[in-house]
């Protein structure tokens, strides 16, 4: 991020010599330490959520938050979020040429992100192929519109989750209709959704799993290709889908009541509640669990296979519910900037699935804190105000004043270094220094107390 961030922004201003950039001091290196400093503001904008970024270093009271204002520049913060970038324009493959890509921009964060998902956990027995959509309403040839998602409009994501945690093992963009999927080892009678689900299951065939899926990837082709991989799959089926027997879906059951019929090693059950569910599976055998009726004393029987999806099947939306009050995601026309929010947010889920499994006891918003507070403070201490470590819970404060430098008894007259000077290879004594932080820096009065108070250089 910090090599192409930087590229862009030397690109930029080569083909916009007028603009801000170019400017005296309009655009300075980008350093890892402040990239970490810039997502950890990024992030924490999902923990305390304002109307408009430039709230965040609002001086007003009723919007003051001294973190910001603290950590970086307001002008500094928009100028990198202007800039960041994650693959180089000018290597990028034009429309037309049959290696154009249309998740150029933000594959390597794809690459990266997929590569230490699968590495970094073994997700258990049970496990879930759904989609999550990321809020876009921008012009973009793949955006899909999905009415029963909350965002409706935005990019699409198949993923593939560990049922009990939501842990995200794999994950595919879609690209639009056009796109061609060619995952390895694919049998060729699987349709389109049939290759997306073998794409994101490969890993984890021929070891036993239990795959749980809805009805729009549920098929006979691919039960039977996942079998005959040592991979179980259970699922909703839709009535219209072909290979489905005609006489155990046409005669009318009575409310409650469980038809089945099996074909080698498959099972199609018809259960009537409201309406008819039809499951398929190759997991569960034909038998029931008494289940008990909400707001009541009573219990119905349900089959396995229905209760077993009710349990597993939520992977997916596991991980998106958590992390829907964190949403830290900001209005922009960039969607790859959004997408790569999503996937560092998904990420951060991860890592507190993967600190739980390690015997971990903080919730998710502890250990959000903690992460924030070591991508913000881990490199430098911010303008003396100490954050007593990852741990610590030190109160900012709002606003600094000047004092004098009390007398140690070494010096005929009260002095201390000023830190800004010396930064800046001037030796300088001053008889001045801010009372209000821990360490009591000394600083000139005119021009180094304000320069120290809002830069992240000292």
């Amino acid at each position: 991020m910090v090599e192409q961030t930087n590229l862009y922004a030397q690109q930029f201003v080569a083909q916009h010599p007028g603009s801000f950039l170019a400017r005296p001091g309009g655009w300075t290196p980008v350093s890892a330490a402040e990239m970490r400093t810039f997502w950890g503001l990024v992030l924490h904008m999902g923990l305390v959520q304002k109307l408009s970024v430039r709230q965040y270093w609002s001086g007003d009271i009723l919007y003051q938050t001294p973190l910001y204002s603290m950590a970086m520049t307001r002008s500094r913060f928009e100028t990198i979020r202007k800039c960041l970038h994650y693959a180089d324009n000018a290597a990028c493959p034009p429309r037309g040429d049959p290696a154009f890509d249309r998740l150029y921009k933000i594959r390597p964060v794809i690459d990266h992100f997929g590569a230490k998902f699968a590495q970094a956990y073994v997700p258990g027995r049970e496990v879930a192929v759904d989609e999550s959509l990321v809020a876009f309403k921008g012009r973009l040839s793949f955006s899909l519109y999905i009415p029963t998602k909350r965002a409706r409009y935005g990019v699409k994501m198949y993923k593939i989750c560990e049922s009990t945690s939501g842990y995200t093992y794999k994950f595919h963009v879609y690209e639009g209709r056009d796109s061609r999927l060619e995952p390895p080892e694919c049998p060729p009678t699987l349709g389109v959704s049939g290759k997306l689900v073998w794409d994101l299951m490969y890993p984890l065939l021929d070891k036993g799993y239990h795959l749980y899926v809805d009805n729009f990837y549920t098929g006979i082709p691919l039960y039977q290709a996942l079998y005959a991989r040592s991979t179980f799959a259970c699922g909703t089926v839709r009535k219209n889908q072909r290979g489905l027997p005609a006489h155990l879906l046409q005669v009318p059951i009575p409310r409650g009541e469980t038809r089945a019929l099996t074909c080698g090693n498959l099972l199609l059950v018809r259960y009537k509640d409201k309406r008819d569910v039809l499951m398929l599976t190759t997991i569960n055998s034909n038998g029931t669990t008494p289940v008990s009726v909400r707001g009541t004393t009573a219990t119905v029987l349900k089959p396995d296979c229905i209760v077993d999806y009710n349990r597993y099947m939520g992977g997916v939306d596991l991980s998106d519910q958590v992390l829907q009050p964190y949403n830290a995601m900001r209005k922009t026309w960039a969607w790859y900037k959004k997408v790569a929010v999503y996937m560092v947010q998904v990420a951060m889920y991860n890592a507190f699935v993967l600190s739980r499994s390690a015997g971990s006891t903080e919730t998710f918003l502890q250990f959000y804190e903690a992460v924030l507070k070591d991508l913000i403070f881990s490199d430098r201490e911010i303008a003396g105000r100490s954050t007593s470590g990852i741990g610590g819970a030190q109160v900012i404060p709002v606003q600094h004043f000047p004092g004098v430098v009390p007398h140690t008894g070494k010096k005929g007259r009260n002095q201390k270094r000023c830190r800004v000077c010396h930064k800046r290879g001037i030796r300088k004594d001053t008889t001045t220094q801010c009372d209000t932080c821990t360490d009591h820096p000394g600083l000139c009065v005119i021009n180094c107390f304000r320069e120290y108070h809002t830069s992240m250089e000292y």
